[in-house]
C-alpha cells in the first residue's frame, strides 16, 4: 500500500468518501450530543485540522481518518471532561474569535476491512506532524483505550496503569500513544456521555435494556446505567488525557 495523507483543506473532493468510509464505531458512539458541534462543521470550519489517507491502488476511496480541533483552553488543567469538554472549548474559541492555542486529537479512524494492518499509528504520527507544522508544540488527546471494552468493570485508573514487561502500557491503544512520544497524565473520568430512552438503546444495541442497574454494552468502555423507573439509560465514558510534546 502506497499511503497518501493530506488534510482535508488540500483535498475537499474526498469529503463524502471520508464519511462514507466503513467503520467499526458501535452505534451508540454517535450518539453523543457535542459531537455535533465539532462534525457538522469540521468540514467548512477545520479543513486543515483534518485528514485523509487514501491508496494508490484504490485513489479516491479513504483507507483511514483523523479529525483534530484547534482550541484555547479555559483553565490550566486538562479538564475532567476530556472529548467533550475539548469540543465545547473549540467551539467558545470560535465563537468568540480567539486565536488556538492548543489542538487536541478526536478521532483517528481505519476503515473496517484494513484494522489491524499498522495504519493507526501512521494516522498518529500524521496528526502529531500536523499540529508541529502548524506552529503548536504539543497534541493534546482523550485517549479511548481499544481494549478496555473487554473489562467494562475494571476502573480505568487501575487499567491505564497497567504496564508490561518493557515497561509500555498494557492498553495497545495506549502503547501506540506512548510509543509515538506521548506521556500519559490523567484520567478523564466523563470523556464523553450519552443519554437516551430506554427505547432508543435497544435500538443503537439490540439489548432489551429491561432491568435497572448497570448493563455491560458490546464496545462499551464501562458499564450503560440503566433507569427502567424514569425510562432512560446514560453512558459516561472515561478516557486518558496523553499529551505529546512536538519540540
Amino acid at each position: 500500500m502506497t499511503l497518501r495523507i493530506t488534510t482535508l483543506a488540500e483535498r475537499p473532493e474526498l469529503a463524502d468518501a471520508m464519511w462514507s468510509m466503513e467503520n467499526s464505531w458501535p452505534e451508540f458512539m454517535m450518539r453523543d450530543p457535542l459531537a455535533n458541534l465539532y462534525y457538522e462543521v469540521c468540514t467548512s470550519r477545520y479543513p486543515e485540522f483534518v485528514l485523509v489517507a487514501d491508496d494508490d491502488a484504490e485513489p479516491g476511496r479513504i483507507v483511514a481518518k483523523a479529525f483534530s480541533v484547534p482550541f484555547v483552553p479555559r483553565r490550566e488543567e486538562l479538564p475532567d471532561g476530556g472529548w467533550d469538554s475539548v469540543i465545547l472549548w473549540a467551539w467558545h474559541t470560535r465563537r468568540l474569535g480567539e486565536v488556538a492555542t492548543a489542538v487536541s486529537a478526536l478521532e483517528i479512524t481505519v476503515r473496517r476491512d484494513l484494522l489491524g494492518t499498522g495504519l493507526s499509528p501512521i494516522m498518529l504520527g500524521a496528526l502529531r506532524d500536523n499540529a508541529a507544522g502548524r506552529g503548536f508544540t504539543e497534541l493534546l488527546a482523550p485517549v479511548r483505550p481499544n481494549a478496555k471494552h473487554l473489562e467494562p468493570r475494571t476502573p480505568m485508573a487501575e487499567y491505564a496503569a497497567r504496564t508490561r514487561p518493557d515497561g509500555l502500557p498494557a492498553d495497545p491503544w495506549l502503547r501506540v500513544h506512548v510509543r509515538a512520544g506521548g506521556e500519559i497524565v490523567k484520567v478523564a473520568p466523563r470523556s464523553m456521555t450519552v443519554s437516551g430512552t430506554l427505547a432508543e438503546w435497544r435500538e443503537w444495541t439490540g439489548l432489551p435494556f429491561d432491568a435497572a442497574g448497570p448493563v455491560e454494552v458490546p464496545g462499551a468502555l464501562v458499564p450503560v446505567h440503566c433507569d427502567t423507573e424514569q425510562d432512560h439509560a446514560v453512558y459516561v465514558e472515561p478516557n486518558v488525557w496523553v499529551r505529546h510534546p512536538l519540540t
